[in-house]
């Protein structure tokens, strides 16, 4: 998923606590699904008494600037915002918001403030694809959470989400600590609510995906949500992006069955799927209006228990009326009216 630093640019098992967004873990081209985990992976759990208590159907979360407010980011009504990015200043595990303002910023606490008297929540999301992610930054699980904690504190909120891609997908190392760091902060605060954001194929998630979860899953990581990132196809792409979403959420959800044992309807509820509006990062892909509709259309049937997008800021037409085939960060390059992504999410 874009980094706000760019230019124009479930339990599952342990794992989901749910009855209530350029990646390469997914390459150029559609891979075919990973074979499922062995036999031995842990069986699943029922969700933890102080689970958070759940959302009625599917809820509409948009990815918005942690730091610059856009006008179309309540259209749809939002139950939640999901506040991109924090990450580490450089290589020292200091978190920042977009790895440059501090995390105590009043401007950034005066935000939040206002999304939430706006009637939505707040998630604080980790990482991103642009800049450098805590858990590659920090020396030791304790230090990693206590990190992640202050991010939260900033914000006042009691949900985290962390986005995984690129390099840092496929370090194990930074994998783990991160499932660690996860698991002592939940410990701490019963009431965090952890979602993992991650690249999919419409084969489903990658090898490197699943290798992150079942990373979680053994640290004992509590996680509601599974987010899938229905973009980036690359040389696979046929050309309808609302059609490869939901292949890919049918992929990924049986490869949720099967790594932790859960339930279809469990499955769906701990899923999410977040697309990337209009003109897409990659040559020839633009998710339409009708595209939207119809991942919404499928959530609801489905039970997903939500949907996004990348981004809210770009949910308006870009100036003078015009299209275009190159991504911006402030429109989506197809013809709409402002807000239109966001309606069409909510429902």
């Amino acid at each position: 998923m874009w980094s706000y630093r760019k230019p124009a640019t479930v339990g599952l098992g342990c794992l989901i606590a749910m009855v209530t967004t350029a990646c390469s873990d997914q390459g150029e081209a559609a891979r075919p699904a990973p074979s499922p985990p062995p036999a031995s992976s842990p069986p699943a759990s029922s969700p933890p008494a102080s689970s958070p208590p759940a959302e009625a159907g599917t809820a509409y979360a948009p990815y918005v600037s942690a730091t610059e407010a856009a006008g179309t980011e309540s259209a749809g009504s939002p139950t939640t915002y999901n506040l991109a990015f924090v990450l580490a200043d450089g290589d020292d595990c200091t978190p920042r918001w977009d790895g440059a303002r501090a995390i105590g910023d009043p401007a950034v606490k005066a935000r939040t403030a206002r999304l939430e008297k706006n009637g939505g929540r707040v998630r604080v999301s980790f990482g991103g694809a642009s800049g450098k992610e805590l858990a590659a930054a920090c020396d030791s699980a304790a230090e990693l959470a206590a990190a992640y904690g202050k991010a939260l504190d900033a914000a006042g909120a009691t949900r985290a989400d962390f986005d995984v891609e690129g390099d840092e997908l496929a370090d194990s190392a930074s994998v783990a600590l991160r499932s660690k760091a996860i698991a002592l902060l939940q410990k701490e605060r019963t009431d965090l609510e952890v979602s993992f954001t991650l690249p999919v194929m419409p084969s489903g998630l990658g090898k490197d995906s699943l290798a992150l979860l079942g990373s979680a899953n053994d640290n004992g990581v509590q996680v509601a949500t599974v987010n899938l990132m229905t973009m980036n196809y690359g040389t696979s792409y046929d050309g309808d992006m609302g059609g490869y979403a939901l292949t890919a959420a049918k992929a990924a959800h049986t490869q949720l069955k099967k790594v932790f044992g859960t339930s279809d309807a469990a499955a769906w509820r701990g899923m999410a799927l977040t697309s990337m509006i209009g003109v897409n990062d990659v040559d020839g892909e633009t998710f339409t209006l009708a595209d939207a509709a119809e991942v919404r259309a499928f959530a609801e049937e489905k039970g997903v228990g939500w949907v996004s997008m990348w981004s809210a800021a770009r949910d308006r037409q870009c100036a003078n009326g015009s299209t275009s085939d190159q991504p911006a960060t402030d429109c989506s390059g197809v013809r709409q009216s402002p807000g239109a992504f966001g309606e069409a999410f909510a429902g």
